[in-house]
Formats: C-alpha cells, sequence, structure tokens
C-alpha cells in the first residue's frame, strides 16, 4: 500500500514553499547555504531555518506566489494566499555545518528518499507509489483546467496491489481517493466524477 498527497495538503504544501526559496536563493547565489522549513495553519505561514547567502530574495513574495500557484486564493478555501500572515524566522548557519568539509558529504545532515528502483514502471518505482502518484497528478489536472470546477487544492490517493507469486502485480486490492471541495456538491456526484474523469482514465480495467 502506497499513498500520495496533492499539491494543496498541508505537507505538501510547506514542501513546495521550501522549495521555491531554495530555488529563488541558488538562481541568485549559487553558493547559497539554506536549511530552511515551513509551517502552515489556517491563515498562517511560518519560515524558519537557518541560511547563509550572498542574495537577497524577498520570501513574503514567494509564499504568496507559491501558495497562489497550488490554488489557495480565497477565505472560503481556509486559506488566502494575498491575506493569510507570513512569518520568518531565519538566521544564518552555524559554523559548525557551514565549513566547507562537507562538500564531501553531500547533503550534509537532511536526506530524504522513498521506496527502490523496480522495473514494474516506466518511472522505475514501485507499481503502488506510482498508480498513487498519476491519480493524485489527475486529481490536481482536473480541478486546474475546469472539467472539476468544485474541487478544492486538498487531495490524498491510496493504492493497495496484490502481488503473485512471482513477485508481479496482478491485482488492485483497493484504492482510496479524498478530495477537499465545495460545500454544495453531493457525495453522489463527487463518485461519479471521479470514476469518470480520475479512475477510469488511470486504473488499468484488467488489474481491478
Amino acid at each position: 500500500t502506497s499513498e500520495s498527497v496533492t499539491e494543496g495538503h498541508p505537507d505538501k504544501m510547506c514542501d513546495q514553499i521550501s522549495d521555491a526559496i531554495l530555488d529563488a536563493l541558488m538562481e541568485k547565489d549559487p553558493m547559497s547555504r539554506v536549511a530552511c522549513e515551513t509551517a502552515v495553519t489556517t491563515g498562517l505561514v511560518l519560515v524558519m531555518g537557518e541560511i547563509t547567502t550572498n542574495a537577497y530574495v524577498d520570501i513574503q513574495k514567494i509564499v504568496r506566489e507559491t501558495v497562489r500557484e497550488i490554488g489557495y486564493d480565497r477565505a472560503k478555501y481556509g486559506f488566502d494566499c494575498d491575506t493569510c500572515g507570513v512569518l520568518t524566522a531565519i538566521d544564518e548557519q552555524s559554523a559548525d555545518i557551514a565549513d566547507e568539509e562537507i562538500d564531501a558529504i553531500g547533503a550534509g545532515d537532511q536526506g530524504m528518499m522513498f521506496g527502490f528502483a523496480a522495473n514494474e514502471t516506466e518511472d522505475y518505482m514501485p507499481y503502488p507509489i506510482s498508480l498513487a502518484h498519476k491519480l493524485a497528478r489527475r486529481l490536481t489536472e482536473v480541478r486546474k483546467n475546469g472539467t472539476l470546477p468544485y474541487l478544492r487544492p486538498d487531495g490524498k490517493t491510496q493504492v493497495t496491489v496484490e502481488y503473485d507469486e512471482n513477485g508481479k502485480p496482478f491485482r488492485l486490492d483497493a484504492v482510496v481517493l479524498s478530495t477537499q471541495h465545495d460545500e454544495k456538491v453531493t457525495q453522489e456526484q463527487i463518485h461519479k466524477d471521479i470514476k469518470r474523469y480520475v479512475f477510469d482514465p488511470i486504473l488499468p480495467a484488467h488489474m481491478i
């Protein structure tokens, strides 16, 4: 079983804000040292960490543009890129980890990975996580292109795959999808639309 979340999920939202700040700093000063974390709650973004750089970036502007791109652009969504509070608490990096010797280590004290190389899929990821990612991407696609305008940015997909005795995926045991949506839409409508516009184009019929 593997799960994937859409760009409006709070965890993913924090990652995208931190990434956008890192990208902006690296673009102006490739030697920037950036250990940046983001926390969010309703109406508030907190950016904190340690940064050593010769560049200047407008963190507040980067935060708001990132949140707007995700799709939180009105208060009734629980978050509004134009009116949310943005707090920054940034220090210079400690000399202990800003040492040039750290270059030999690469990422220093932070690293994250998932899965392993597998020949089950074109992207070399295990089948369950690959399918969960595809469903999450499709959910975002039908929200942003206007196919399902009642969707909101936060969503999650989960796929459980049964493998045969040779270690090959042969059956989808369970597929779960949850999504934020406008208050007016019925569960029946959501079920019908998600099947038609998300599940049917992505899930292989012979595996169901």
